[in-house]
């Protein structure tokens, strides 16, 4: 959704849908009132159907493959000037 993509009736069809039996999905949920923060009223999306878990590299991980693959270039580098 943007500008170049702006928002129609038929992104909102299953929220209207929903709507008329406050039923939940994994795209909607419901919020128990006392979860939320008085303080704030954060009603950021935390979708509880989260999805599945991503695993992260670590630093060092992406670092190491960096190396490599800098590693990889020079040599690219040094073949194509003993070519020149």
């Amino acid at each position: 959704m943007g500008k170049t993509n702006p928002l129609n009736d038929d992104d909102l069809a299953e929220f209207v849908e929903l709507q008329r039996t406050f039923s939940d999905s994994p795209k909607s949920w419901s919020v128990d009132v006392a979860s939320i923060a008085t303080a704030t009223f954060d009603l950021s999306v935390k979708n509880p159907d989260g999805g599945e878990h991503v695993a992260r590299r670590t630093p060092q991980t992406i670092l190491d493959e960096i190396t490599a693959l800098d590693a990889q270039s020079a040599e690219v580098l040094e073949r194509i000037r003993a070519l020149l």
